[in-house]
């Protein structure tokens, strides 16, 4: 073939970005996204995160979903069946919130009616079901490979699924119905599990306050934050190591205002720095006076409702909010000279993960799972996990040991599954279903024509008005995702061990999502749930903040995707950050990503005016010494694939993409590949082709999960009659790869960069003629032609003798004799 002949088959100059959308029809004609289940292979089951979908998608989530579909597509590529579905949590209190705020109702109020209730939960509906569609096209667009299931968290299908869980653990008996203390959010007016609080410092002030004691007369000083709860207080305490008080021991403290005596303890609970190192414990400040009031066995007294006001036992306080009544009773203990001083000091508030509003302890009936018996099962199960990165396990052993009560589970609120029971209002019996259908006691009627306790007819039974705590949904996604509704034979691999479960997830829900959906697997099937973990970081802004609607630093997708494309979007997600990092947004990596797809165009143009060559009579050593690299780079893209890692085949992709093949192996062979003046042998010419096809092949199958589009684009035009990438696996190493001497290349790239630095220093073009003689050492030999071609030198000479006097050293072993100076 004539060097005339050798033209690009790749007739467009760059890479269009508008070709992305035309890429996403024709995956989806071809049915790329739909789930194919062949039994020769394992299943990787991705239990992908069903983002909440009532608000906006920002940048930061798209690019977590994005690096989800990079696994995908990678695992497809590893030889393994991938179901990924994708589907949205829709239960839960934000969208309840959003729909009371822009319509101006009162959830509590309407829903006192089934027919109220039902047009309010309407409402919830409509508004997720327009955020959704939302959803699913900016990942769509974004390249997402997963199948849509348009069967949320909120649908009957996946309602059944949980209340069937509720039923056999009910059965059990690891569900049990209490009154004891809770964690209750009075703005959200709903029970919070230990995982949904969050603290924020703030200065309080903490006032010297004075008690009496009975037996003596004398007067005892106790400092607290919170003076309101001195109506509750049911016990004093000292520290058994604080040799003050010892005195006191057995003795009685009678509170101020109230008059209520309670006794004086030692406990070490107590901090005998803190204060003055008496406590009181009341009836509930915080989860210390939880645990020591259960310990002591001693009844509670509970002063403040549901609404956050203080009850009628509170005295001159009733009626009043919580910051109402501290003010108040401050106010009358300073007037009757009882507060000795008042300091300010820097404390740890609880409060609700979702409106930041400060909680308090009440006592209240809710539905609860056990937890805390199986803390040891948990943290040995955990152990047969996989956690990439390993480091952030110790969050989810941490949050195991510090759990302090079994999990409510049971809310007050509207939009999520209902608890499937019924209460027998004569006997007082709770009456649970079998399970099979979807059931919402608040509206349907019971599924029995008498109570199965006492007899009593139907009429007797009234069903729960409650419903799920949102993680009690969420917790079993992965049965879902496993295909316990739509594709059984998956489920039961799953659960035989033939198919295996990875969870990707953010770093900031490791004590909710991940710690309950362990949880509950291991109740229900006594096995661990994922094989993997996935564990990543936040998306934060180009100031390196956590992306916050409240402070107007939301980047949206879709202006970037338009002006730089998708792949290159993708691009910035992968190079971002080191796997369980935080990731910022920065626009100059994503243009990086624009003109990398620019680049590997450009590659795929000079390769493409090539034949491909399968069975090249001989491989020359240079081409050896890429294969060589090549194959290290394969190898290393396989291992980090394998350990769901995306940000180093990334990197390494593009470090030898465009630093090695393009700068320096394009330019070393591209004369001997043309073959101009025949200089090279047919042999030669046809390894150089060989190699540039090869190394191109190999490319574009380990970029393809990262970008989808311009890979695939080229492999339809240039490999493949049109067939997609996506159905192709990652390339093999072949072991006469491995033969090459891949050292060499890399010396050779050092001497390729100090020649072109001494012609950029004489104000030379890299491409000039240099009149010189090129002096390589022996090891280098197989490069010298190539080597004189590509540099335009007059000769390159093995350096087996001594080095001329006057030759100008470029590097070690590397000399260069301008001809003029001989």
């Amino acid at each position: 073939m004539s060097s005339a002949e050798l033209k690009p088959k790749l007739s467009r100059r760059h890479w269009d970005k508008a070709l992305e959308q035309e890429l996403i029809k024709k995956w989806e004609e071809e049915g790329l996204f739909r789930f194919r289940y062949d039994p020769s292979k394992r299943t990787l089951v991705i239990d992908t995160p069903p983002p909440y979908v009532s608000g906006k998608l920002h940048i930061g989530q798209a690019a977590h979903y994005v690096q989800i579909d990079m696994v995908a597509r990678a695992y497809r590529m590893l030889g393994y069946n991938v179901l990924f579905p994708f589907y949205a949590d829709r239960n839960g209190l934000p969208v309840e919130v959003f729909v009371e705020r822009t319509y101006g109702i009162n959830p509590h109020e309407v829903a006192k009616t089934p027919e109220g209730r039902e047009r309010f939960l309407k409402l919830c509906k409509e508004h997720l079901d327009k955020v959704e569609k939302e959803f699913v096209r900016v990942l769509r667009r974004l390249g997402g490979s997963f199948e849509y299931w348009p069967q949320g968290t909120d649908s009957d299908e996946y309602r059944r699924i949980t209340q069937r869980t509720f039923i056999e653990l009910w059965k059990r008996g690891l569900i049990y119905e209490s009154e004891r203390p809770v964690i209750w959010c009075p703005r959200c007016r709903t029970t919070l599990a230990e995982a949904e609080l969050e603290y924020r410092e703030e200065v309080a002030e903490l006032y010297y306050i004075k008690f009496k004691v009975k037996e003596t007369g004398e007067d005892i000083v106790i400092a607290t934050t919170r003076p309101e709860l001195i109506p509750a207080i049911r016990v004093v305490g000292y520290n058994p190591e604080d040799q003050r008080y010892k005195h006191l021991k057995g003795k009685t403290a009678i509170a101020p205002l109230f008059n209520i005596e309670v006794p004086i303890i030692e406990h070490p609970s107590v901090d005998k720095d803190f204060g003055t190192g008496i406590m009181m414990f009341c009836s509930y400040g915080d989860q210390i006076d939880v645990r020591v009031l259960r310990e002591l066995g001693i009844e509670p007294v509970i002063v403040i409702d549901a609404d956050g006001r203080m009850k009628s036992n509170a005295g001159f306080l009733a009626g009043l909010t919580v910051s109402e009544a501290r003010r108040k009773i401050v106010e009358v203990l300073k007037e009757k000279g009882l507060i000795v001083k008042v300091e300010k000091v820097v404390r740890r508030v609880p409060v609700c993960w979702r409106c930041k509003t400060p909680v308090e302890f009440i006592h209240m009936k809710e539905f609860f799972l056990k937890q805390l018996a199986y803390r040891d099962e948990l943290l040995e199960m955990i152990n047969k996990i996989k956690f990439y990165p390993p480091e952030h396990k110790r969050k989810l052993i941490d949050w195991i040991n510090s759990l302090a009560m079994d999990w409510p589970i049971s809310r007050t609120r509207y939009y999520a599954t209902e608890v499937p029971v019924w209460r027998c209002r004569k006997c007082g019996a709770i009456l649970v279903p079998e399970p099979g259908r979807y059931y919402r006691p608040w509206r349907d009627k019971p599924p029995w024509d008498h109570c199965l306790r006492c007899g009593a007819p139907a009429e007797y039974l009234e069903g729960e008005r409650r419903v799920f705590d949102t993680w009690f949904d969420s917790s079993i996604s992965v049965l879902y995702a496993a295909g316990i509704t739509k594709y059984p034979q998956v489920f039961k691999d799953w659960l035989e061990g033939k198919a295996f479960a990875m969870r990707p997830q953010g770093i900031d829900i490791i004590r909710t999502w991940l710690y309950y959906t362990l949880l509950r697997v291991y109740q229900l099937y006594r096995r661990p749930a994922f094989a993997m973990v996935r564990l990543t970081g936040m998306g934060l802004d180009e100031k390196g903040e956590a992306m916050h609607k409240s402070k107007g630093n939301i980047i949206d997708p879709d202006p970037v995707i338009e002006k730089y494309g998708a792949d290159a979007v993708r691009f910035w997600s992968a190079a971002a950050s080191k796997l369980g990092s935080d990731y910022r947004y920065q626009e100059q990596v994503v243009r990086t990503g624009l003109l990398f797809a620019n680049k590997l165009w450009n590659i795929a143009r000079f390769v493409s005016s090539f034949p491909q060559v399968e069975n090249p009579t001989r491989i020359t050593e240079v081409d050896l010494a890429l294969l060589s690299k090549l194959a290290d780079l394969v190898d290393r893209c396989r291992r980090a694939y394998e350990k769901l890692d995306v940000y180093e085949p990334v990197h390494s992709i593009y470090d030898f993409a465009w630093n090695v093949f393009a700068s320096h192996y394009i330019e070393l062979v591209k004369n001997r590949a043309y073959n101009r003046n025949n200089e090279f042998s047919r042999e030669e010419q046809e390894s150089a082709w060989y190699t540039l096809h090869t190394a191109l092949r190999a490319i574009l199958l380990l970029l393809a999960p990262i970008m989808p589009f311009v890979t695939d684009y080229i492999w339809r035009e240039l490999y493949s009659s049109g067939k997609s990438i996506h159905t192709e696996l990652f390339p093999q190493v072949e072991e006469l790869w491995r033969k090459g001497r891949g050292e060499l290349f890399d010396k050779v790239m050092k001497l390729n960069s100090a020649v072109w630095s001494y012609k950029k220093s004489r104000n030379m073009g890299l491409g000039a003629r240099l009149n010189a003689v090129l002096y390589i050492p022996p090891e280098l030999e197989p490069f010298a032609k190539d080597l004189k071609s590509m540099h335009r030198v007059e000769r390159v000479v093995v350096l087996r003798d001594e080095v001329p006097s006057n030759a100008i050293k470029l590097i070690e072993g590397v000399y260069l004799l301008p001809l003029e100076s001989r």
